[in-house]
């Protein structure tokens, strides 16, 4: 509840901002309208409402640091105050026959995108009722001396149904469009952890190897001491045996630091290179005990396997959607490989039910919700499959998701791509 409060919360300067924006437009337009074109108009009035929003404006910047950040509490009482404001200028200009009259609806779309929707809610509700007042009032629009304008109660009600639909359209468009960023923020934010994991796994061998050689002075110092002890205390009924274990405990330390150091030197190649048909088995092994078959297809030119870097994204990627293909398979899933001098393709299949009609074409968005055992693949493939899909295009992937009998994924490179490992 707290996190949710603190996406909802606004900077203050943004707002403020906007009122100073506000205050130069009306003050602007009523001084032109007043005295550039001389046309007749409540004055007072409407520069004290004017004078009022600059007011509450200044004491906002004067009270509050630039940095100040507004709950929505707050946020929803300025906006209400800048609707109010601008309803009344309008409501003493013409009302709805004042061309102004839709910019009643930006203090609404702003609410939309950065307020709670009960708040928003209310402050278009405010919205609607501040329209249909418009239509009630009894001022002129300022017009030429002698002349005034006066809309049609027929135009009149359809200017004010099309003020009441850009309304509704706006806050609907706008509260989508931010709901979407923030689901997008908010699944790569999950997507740089996972592969920030993905590369600590990736360099604890060189923690190793790096630990190996930092603890191998003072454990042969040990060793040495440990046999001293060892010759000197060789007859001693009470402490005999524990120099004895001592020195064979030592001993065992220093044979694990041995097998470290010659795991790093030996597998160093390996570990940073990964042929095609290490990195495709490196992925499945996890998952093989999950499912009752898993088979494994690689083909192309004998001789010219791929050899690619190491790639924490490839490998999450990977065994993301393979374990989601275990997940919703009935019996087998099958992982083929294809290669030729300029592509490189990784097929994943599975024989379970396979993917609705209506969620193909959303699959890869995030937060998509997840199925009910025993129904189609319509879900299960939120922000897992979102990061997968994330990391392996980052590496310079393509994929594309389909039916073919179960679900199938098909993964593809350029082969320079993924051999260099590089990120685009």
């Amino acid at each position: 509840m707290v996190e949710k409060d603190r996406r909802r919360s606004l900077r203050l300067q943004t707002l403020v901002r906007l009122r100073w924006l506000a205050v130069a437009g009306q003050t602007a337009t009523a001084l032109y309208v007043a005295f550039g074109l001389g046309f007749p108009m409540p004055i007072i009035p409407v520069f004290a409402l004017i004078a009022a929003l600059a007011f509450g404006n200044l004491v906002l910047t004067i009270r509050f640091p630039a940095t100040q950040r507004v709950g929505p509490r707050i946020a929803f009482s300025l906006l209400c105050f800048d609707l109010m404001q601008l309803t009344a200028l309008l409501y003493l200009t013409g009302g709805l026959a004042n061309p102004f009259a839709p910019l009643i609806s930006v203090p609404v779309i702003i609410s939309f995108t950065a307020l709670p929707l009960h708040h928003a809610i209310a402050l278009l509700a405010l919205a609607v009722s501040g329209v249909s007042a418009l239509a009630l009032s009894p001022f002129p629009l300022p017009w030429h001396m002698g002349l005034s304008v006066e809309l049609e109660p027929v135009l009149q009600f359809g200017v004010w149904i099309a003020i009441i639909s850009m309304l509704a359209f706006a806050a609907f468009y706008a509260r989508r469009i931010s709901q979407e960023a923030q689901q997008i923020s908010d699944a790569l934010a999950a997507t740089e952890l996972v592969l920030q994991r993905e590369q600590h796994l990736s360099q604890l061998d060189g923690l190793a190897a790096a630990a190996a050689h930092e603890l191998g002075t003072p454990l042969a110092t040990i060793a040495v001491v440990a046999k001293e002890m060892e010759r000197s205390l060789a007859g001693d009924s009470d402490y005999g045996e524990d120099v004895q274990l001592l020195v064979s405990q030592s001993q065992r330390c220093r044979d694990i630091l041995a097998r470290l150091t010659s795991l790093s030197k030996d597998d160093e190649a390996h570990m940073r290179r990964l042929p095609l048909s290490s990195l495709i088995e490196e992925v499945a092994a996890p998952h093989r005990p999950f499912v009752a078959e898993m088979k494994i297809d690689i083909a192309g030119e004998p001789g010219d396997e791929p050899v690619g870097q190491r790639n924490p994204g490839i490998l999450y990627g990977l065994g993301n959607i393979i374990e989601n293909a275990v997940e919703h398979a009935a019996r087998t899933v099958t992982v083929s490989a294809r290669y030729s001098e300029t592509q490189v393709t990784i097929t994943i299949d599975d024989d379970g039910i396979g993917y609705t009609p209506e969620i193909l074409p959303r699959i890869g968005d995030p937060f998509v919700s997840h199925r009910q055992k025993g129904e189609s693949r319509a879900g299960g493939l939120g922000l897992g499959l979102f990061i997968a899909k994330t990391l392996l295009e980052r590496s310079g992937a393509t994929l594309t998701f389909e039916n073919a009998g179960g679900a199938r994924i098909t993964v593809t490179w350029p082969r320079w791509r993924m051999e260099t490992g590089s990120e685009g």
